[in-house]
């Protein structure tokens, strides 16, 4: 991360003076977009972090590949936005309009009106099971198969009108968040939420949940940021903002962003020691109505009221640690140092590939489709698919007993033979029964 010179903290770094310093192409991916006419703007990444996609309040939707500034649509929907996603490829969006959820694709065409989803106020994609999650202001979570085009699960959770939601990478459970400082985990295939959590003493402003899923950022009215162990739902860290968190997010790396009044901070240290300074800050333009981290960059987008803004969040090599005093060791025997950042720096080509052709990404639709997981699937433990199911084995064998008739692995009762005379039956058996009795004890 950055060093600063002593008595210098790191949060007073500006970033022109971190893109002077970096390369021209890292430099190349700090730049702002002024678009005063239709904001506030909220944004979405894809999951290879090529394209962004940004919606204005006020009806206009843009998509673009961010890094050769290549403008893929441009659209005015004539009507108020307020949530976008990208679905699993960059050929696919979901905006949510004030009547009604629309599906268009790149070139701005629109090929579904979804009328069974009203009022959609949040969205999130769940792309191992092509799930399109939606709370609305009415208080229901509705999830859609966008492989099939069919709605899954209408929940109605009790709770109000649904302003804050995140999901869980991990498990791909969702978090909703309530006006009376609850938060709920939901699975689809539950009509009652598996975990309800009190966090705040107010009405919650923003979640966030880490890549791993160990970690849950909340931030409520109450002006405090807490980080929770989802192992043990118990609080690990909390921080007090003079005016609170209205956007949380995390990025690979375990960096927390967080949009506090009009200014953006970014913390590290998540689950170990959080500081009460924070790493980096920015004032956008406005306040910020959106962020997100893009995946596999050193880069934190936000959304405002002016446009949207991309912000350095650089990463370095981490130098081999030497002795205070004295000449450095030698450098261990690695191929390549570790980095750290805001992204991860390693990407597997064959799920999310920046640099993939439009053929690669036709096979990588095929073969994800062929393996969606289905949404029965969706638990809190995902390591419980799994287990051996030892009810359901003794299940089978009473099931074959009953159509049998018989055990066929019972053991079959002692009959003593007839002796002679002088022969006692009665104590051959009992002497038997005592020698299985013996081998038992």
């Amino acid at each position: 991360f950055l060093e600063a010179d002593p008595g210098e903290d790191t949060c007073t770094i500006t970033q022109g003076d971190i893109a002077e310093a970096v390369d021209i192409a890292s430099a190349a991916k700090h730049f702002e977009l002024r678009l005063e006419q239709f904001g506030p703007y909220r944004l979405d990444y894809t999951r290879n972090g090529r394209h962004l996609l940004l919606g204005g309040r006020r009806g206009h939707v843009a998509a673009m590949d961010w890094q050769t500034k290549a403008l893929m649509c441009e659209i005015n929907v004539m009507e108020t936005v307020t949530d976008v996603a990208w679905l699993h490829t960059e050929t696919l969006l979901a905006v949510a309009q004030r009547r009604w959820l629309h599906v268009y694709d790149n070139q701005g065409l629109e090929l579904n009106c979804l009328k069974s989803f009203p009022g959609v106020l949040c969205l999130q994609f769940l792309p191992y099971h092509f799930l399109l999650a939606t709370a609305n202001e009415k208080g229901f979570l509705q999830y859609l198969d966008i492989s099939v085009g069919k709605e899954v699960a209408a929940l109605c959770t009790r709770g109000g009108r649904l302003a804050v939601m995140a999901q869980n990478p991990a498990n791909a459970i969702i978090h909703l968040g309530h006006s009376n400082g609850t938060v709920t985990l939901w699975s689809p295939t539950v009509s009652e939420p598996l975990v309800r959590m009190l966090c705040h003493r107010g009405a919650l402003r923003a979640l966030a949940v880490d890549p791993t899923g160990t970690y849950m950022a909340s931030a409520g009215l109450d002006r405090k940021v807490r980080v929770w162990d989802l192992r043990t739902y118990g609080v690990l860290q909390e921080l007090v903002l003079p005016q609170g968190a209205g956007h949380l997010a995390f990025s690979q790396r375990g960096l927390l962003a967080a949009a506090c009044g009009d200014l953006v901070q970014v913390y590290k240290g998540v689950g170990k020691e959080l500081p009460p300074q924070p790493y980096l800050c920015h004032r956008p333009p406005r306040p910020p109505h959106g962020l997100r981290f893009c995946p596999f960059e050193d880069v934190l987008g936000a959304g405002h009221g002016h446009g949207f803004t991309s912000i350095l969040v650089p990463g370095r090599v981490a130098p081999t640690q030497g002795c205070q005093g004295g000449p450095r060791p030698p450098p261990p025997p690695v191929i390549s140092p570790p980095r750290v950042g805001a992204g991860e720096a390693n990407f597997d080509a064959l799920e999310n590939n920046p640099y993939r052709s439009r053929r690669q990404r036709q096979e990588w639709e095929v073969k994800a489709l062929l393996e969606k997981i289905p949404a029965e699937l969706i638990t809190l433990d995902p390591t419980q698919l799994g287990r051996v199911d030892t009810a359901s084995l003794q299940q089978k064998r009473e099931e074959r007993i009953q159509r049998l008739g018989f055990d066929p692995q019972a053991k079959a009762k002692f009959k003593p033979r007839r002796r002679a005379k002088g022969s006692n039956l009665l104590h051959r058996k009992r002497k038997v029964a005592h020698e299985e009795q013996r081998v038992r004890v």
